[in-house]
């Protein structure tokens, strides 16, 4: 095996044209790693954000780009068990996924649901673990509350419908154009609002009679802070995970109080591989057997080649994507 690869480097802070195909060292494996043969990685809003500087990798992760891959197993760590050579696996990094190898910690590994490709594989990952570790872990969303997800066709709306439904709750959604809200009713979507010509407060008020959303997962903020509070059921929580309307918000907090509101949020790149293992295995007990009955699926908008990951980039900066953007690495 050659000790080089491609990988997509970031060369500067800057726009999609910064992503450049190198050719550097394959990464070397810790004992409790596994590494790699990438054959498709996804691509995500924090990618984006590294590229332009605001989201940099954490301590000792890779500066290559990429947060979930899916790929073969070809070498393993002295204290990697429950794995063998040949496995093929998808699973979250905290980097380095733009790239013919990457390394994974093997406890973030999760095998390949049966009837899906490598390339739908890689689409699972990061949305699936920051769906399931806000929503229910964070959220406690249960079945026959009213759960409510903001960017119905991003990467992490299309699973948050679809595992939201999928565990019995009733679903809302918001996205920008008639034909995004009827890709959202399609998923499973109760109330799918297109938020350019509705307004989101009004109809979940008539749609739930006035009672509100038990969780709301947020990835907006700015502006849409003071409609979020107004949403929300008594005893509702609010959890964020990205500001794309910015973080600085003026609004009234009292509903925090009078309706007992948790408002809370997380990122997951920098957290403990324990704590990914642990929704690892949340997921791989409860949700896959789901993906392998055909009740959950990945939702792939464009397929685009490992060298043309700027192209992928600027897709998903355009806004148009009703799904995930995978990268093809390798066959």
């Amino acid at each position: 095996m050659t000790n080089f690869m491609t990988a997509i480097e970031i060369t500067k802070s800057g726009d999609a044209d910064v992503l450049k195909p190198r050719q550097i060292q394959l990464p070397q494996i810790k004992d409790d790693e596994v590494l790699i043969k990438v054959a498709a990685a996804g691509v995500n809003r924090p990618d984006i954000m590294q590229r332009t500087g605001m989201y940099p990798a954490p301590k000792g992760a890779s500066e290559i780009p990429g947060l979930e891959i899916s790929g073969g197993i070809i070498e393993m760590g002295p204290d990697v068990s429950g794995w063998a050579i040949g496995d093929q696996i998808c699973g979250l990094v905290a980097g380095g996924g733009y790239a013919e190898y990457c390394t994974i910690p093997a406890n973030q590994c999760l095998p390949i649901p049966q009837g899906l490709t490598l390339v739908e594989a890689a689409a699972l990952p990061e949305t699936f673990f920051t769906v399931w570790s806000n929503v229910f872990d964070r959220g406690a969303l249960k079945a026959e509350e009213i759960f409510m997800v903001h960017g119905g066709t991003s990467g992490i709306g299309t699973a948050a419908i679809q595992m939201a439904k999928a565990f019995g709750a009733t679903v809302i959604t918001t996205s920008g154009s008639d034909e995004k809200a009827a890709f959202c009713a399609e998923l499973g979507a109760d109330l799918s609002i297109n938020y350019k010509s509705q307004d989101f407060a009004e109809e979940v008020k008539k749609f739930t009679g006035g009672k509100g959303v038990n969780v709301l997962l947020d990835m907006v903020a700015g502006d849409y802070m003071k409609r979020n509070f107004m949403v929300m059921a008594v005893e509702g929580r609010i959890v964020m995970i990205a500001v794309l309307r910015g973080p600085k918000v003026k609004a009234n907090i009292l509903p925090i109080m009078l309706k007992r509101l948790t408002f809370t949020g997380s990122t997951l790149r920098a957290r403990e591989t324990a704590f990914k293992a642990d929704i690892a295995q949340n997921l791989r007990t409860k949700v896959w057997p789901l993906i392998e009955q055909g009740k959950i699926k990945p939702i792939i908008s464009k397929v685009v080649a490992l060298k043309d990951a700027a192209k992928a980039h600027k897709f998903l900066e355009g806004g148009n994507n009703m799904g995930k953007i995978v990268l093809k690495v390798s066959e």
